[in-house]
């Protein structure tokens, strides 16, 4: 029997891999992302020592994506299993369960920002205004229900990956001749680092997107039916992100001196290759958007009251009020504020999940 359920274990689905290969990079494709911000704050603003960045996160993405995934998938069959305990004990991951639902609130805010910022810096729209179309449009769909609506919509993560990856590609491709002038711009990246140096932004990284993201992880390890689907669909989505992110950091250097200054460097990009790519890209970004800050709403909403009560609208609408009021402060400076600030205090978790993941490896190898 124990060898029949290890040959069970070591089959795959490719179909199954493909599916959580997708849903490993939804949760990264964010509006930091997708506007640029992070990867010009992350990496971009390190110049060519960003490529440092890029390395140190393609080793992590790949080890913490598979031991969080794997934990999920271990403990499929406890109801009541909380990974933050799990990985640092009671009392700490206590205090980060409490704390990470008010993360994802100030997530909400940086989300409604972003697309004031897009409506803002494509269209010409009032900031205020965008945002607060924004907030209307999501708490909207909450009150109504419309969560069929934000499943659809969600198809946009896969869209802005292609978009994001078609567009770094072009631009590549036309100004690679230029790539040895990226060094003129390091005075003027400077301001946006998010980190002291570019090790510490890579670690930050790391932390930044495992600590807001962890739940998302475990839930979908749990999701799995067999332990190599989720764990080639870690890997394979892992590699993707780090390649967007490097092409799309190499096409920010080599247009620093426009770029770095912009709250959605990738919409110039996609305008500055033509007026209808800078279009649809814009509209994917506020899809996008919208998709992103829904889910967090279901989530956040979800756990303090149950669905559909009148404590759980008021709920909503506190949530709504609270994140289009932060909202309201500049896209670029929230994401530069917020960011690291998130990613310091995720780095005693990922330090717990890498402890927990080399000891439980070891103790394999030794059985």
């Amino acid at each position: 029997m124990k060898e029949a359920k290890a040959l069970h274990d070591e089959n795959y689905n490719i179909r199954a891999i493909l599916k959580y290969t997708g849903a490993f990079i939804a949760w990264v494709v964010g509006s930091g992302f997708a506007t640029g911000q992070e990867i010009l704050r992350f990496f971009a603003s390190f110049g060519y020592a960003s490529y440092g960045v890029i390395l140190i996160d393609l080793a992590g993405f790949l080890f913490f994506g598979r031991i969080i995934l794997r934990t999920g998938y271990e403990n499929k069959e406890d109801g009541k299993f909380n990974h933050y305990k799990f990985y640092c004990g009671d009392k700490i991951g206590a205090a980060y369960s409490l704390l990470v639902p008010v993360i994802l609130v100030l997530l909400m805010s940086v989300l409604i920002s972003a697309a004031g910022a897009t409506l803002s810096e494509y269209y010409g729209a009032n900031h205020i205004i965008g945002s607060a179309v924004m907030a209307v449009m999501v708490l909207s769909a909450y009150l109504i229900g419309f969560e069929k609506l934000v499943r659809v919509v969600s198809l946009a993560g896969p869209v802005i990956i292609v978009f994001g990856f078609a567009v770094g590609v072009i631009t590549v491709t036309s100004e690679l001749p230029y790539f040895g002038e990226i060094g003129g711009y390091e005075k003027l990246l400077v301001s946006s680092q998010a980190a002291p140096n570019w090790a510490i932004s890579a670690v930050l990284y790391l932390s930044l997107t495992f600590l807001c993201g962890s739940t998302y992880y475990t839930a979908l390890g749990k999701s799995a039916k067999n332990k190599e689907d989720v764990k080639w669909g870690a890997v394979f989505g892992a590699i993707i992100v780090i390649l967007v992110i490097a092409v799309m950091n190499t096409a920010i250097l080599l247009n620093a001196g426009d770029a770095a200054l912009l709250s959605v460097p990738t919409l110039y990009l996609a305008k500055k290759i033509s007026d209808v790519m800078g279009a649809a890209f814009s509209i994917v970004l506020l899809l996008g958007t919208f998709s992103s800050c829904s889910a967090m709403m279901w989530s956040f909403c979800g756990k303090i009251f149950v669905e559909g009560t009148c404590k759980n609208r008021l709920v909503a609408i506190a949530t709504s009020a609270v994140t289009f009021s932060v909202g309201l402060f500049p896209f670029r400076g929230l994401v530069g504020l917020l960011y690291p600030s998130f990613g310091y205090i995720g780095l005693f978790f990922i330090a717990c999940v890498a402890y927990k993941g080399v000891k439980s490896s070891k103790r394999k190898h030794i059985n």
